[in-house]
């Protein structure tokens, strides 16, 4: 078993492999990865010594560039087919929320350990969350070797005296990320135009540009809430969220659902990164994502799971295929293409991240995986892009975050016993939880 604190230093060199540099770009070769940084890619050669992989005599790996789950709870993981079969509203209220008033920081270490092995093993290479006590999830982040964007989430339900509470708990917690460094990227995470009230919204965006951090939120997820919103204010969600300098880069927005041309239009301009949950929002019958406008209006669409509660999959591998599938079948569009959610999977999650990422190209995080094509989903291979969003199975060998190996021979730090601790903490902690 390779630990990672011995692996960071260490040059890897991976050859005679298959590599899918970006959805338009294949060749076969070899990949440099030297300082946490892809060095180079193609006909090159390694001058130092280090974890050398060689993709040929008959193994056939490919190399493809790490995906980011750009919307999630992760240590929903302990609920888990938990709540199932419910809208979304009745779903949160009766047992979602209920159930996350017991938490505890070792719950939710657990959850999110859990969580990030999944990821890993299926080839995400970062992920954007939202949820509670986040020293223990930055924590899960850096003994999994994951690299992660964490909320500080924050409710304040129109009250004035839990606004400022919680006000003061994020900007604590902001501090404590912001002092992490390494693979953790500090964000504030105020929860829904629902939950938090305008001045909460305010505050946020005062808050993050005071500690250069993201802002993550869910935005227009279902139709009753935008109505109300639209009731309430007298005006549009979008509207009101940029009258307030809400919307700008910083922000990513998950589901964005429910929202008019103009208001689509509205979040390009602001340089919106939105994240799209195909999954999540069938399950809980959310609605339809407007995936061909936002991309003819250049918003940077993104891809995410949702938590694992609604899920019930951390897999963007899943959420590709149906990503794509989904707008096919709506909107009778069988030209829909890959390439466009692969993009989304990959160098557009990077770029909602401010990061340098998703392509294997010279100059890019040494953040990728290595998938093993001698499996009968990669079988006969004809296109490894749409092998990749349509058939790929969990057939990932190694996945590489900042140049270290974090999955090696398929398990979580090359060892089933360190993945069988894994599982058995998490599923303690769950059945402290979880009562039917």
């Amino acid at each position: 078993m390779r630990s990672l604190k011995k692996s960071i230093s260490e040059p890897v060199f991976v050859k005679n492999v298959k590599i899918l540099r970006s959805s338009r770009d294949f060749i076969e070769g070899n990949i440099l990865v030297e300082d946490c940084v892809i060095r180079g890619v193609g006909d090159i050669r390694a001058d130092k010594t280090g974890l050398v992989i060689d993709g040929g005599d008959g193994k056939k790996l490919a190399a493809i560039p790490g995906f980011v789950n750009a919307h999630t709870h992760a240590a929903m993981t302990l609920f888990r087919g938990y709540a199932e079969d419910m809208p979304l509203m009745k779903w949160l209220e009766e047992k979602i929320w209920p159930l996350e008033k017991k938490l505890k920081p070792e719950h939710v270490y657990a959850g999110t350990k859990l969580a990030a092995v999944e990821m890993l093993k299926s080839g995400c290479t970062a992920f954007v969350d939202m949820y509670f006590y986040v020293e223990s999830i930055a924590k899960a982040v850096r003994d999994t070797g994951i690299r992660a964007c964490i909320s500080s989430a924050f409710f304040d339900f129109f009250d004035s005296s839990i606004l400022e509470e919680s006000i003061s708990r994020v900007r604590k917690d902001l501090k404590l990320l912001s002092s992490m460094g390494g693979l953790i990227i500090p964000s504030v995470g105020p929860h829904a135009p629902y939950t938090v009230s305008l001045e909460g919204l305010k505050a946020a965006v005062e808050i993050a540009e005071e500690f250069d951090a993201i802002i993550h939120f869910h935005l227009a997820e279902t139709e009753k809430e935008v109505r109300e919103f639209e009731k309430k204010n007298g005006k549009s969600v979008v509207k009101a969220l940029d009258e307030i300098g809400f919307l700008s880069e910083r922000l990513i927005a998950a589901h964005s659902i429910w929202l008019s041309d103009e208001e689509i239009e509205q979040l390009a301009k602001r340089g919106v990164n939105v994240a799209h949950c195909p999954v999540s929002n069938m399950k809980l019958c959310s609605g339809i994502f407007r995936y061909p406008e936002m991309l003819k209006a250049g918003v940077n669409v993104c891809l995410g799971t949702d938590g694992a509660a609604s899920n019930n999959s951390l897999s963007i591998l899943e959420e590709m295929k149906f990503a794509v599938l989904l707008q096919k079948v709506h909107r009778s569009m069988p030209e829909f293409r890959a390439e466009d959610v692969f993009e989304s999977a990959t160098f557009n999650g990077y770029r909602a991240l401010g990061l340098k990422g998703g392509r294997i190209d010279e100059g890019y995080l040494a953040d990728f995986s290595l998938y093993d094509l001698n499996t009968v989903s990669f079988c006969p291979n004809h296109s490894l892009l749409a092998d990749i969003v349509y058939s790929a199975s969990n057939s990932v060998v190694y996945t590489f975050v900042n140049g270290v190996p974090v999955v090696e021979g398929g398990y979580f730090l090359g060892s089933r016993e360190e993945e069988l601790k894994v599982v058995e903490e998490a599923r303690r902690a769950a059945e402290e939880l979880v009562t039917f």
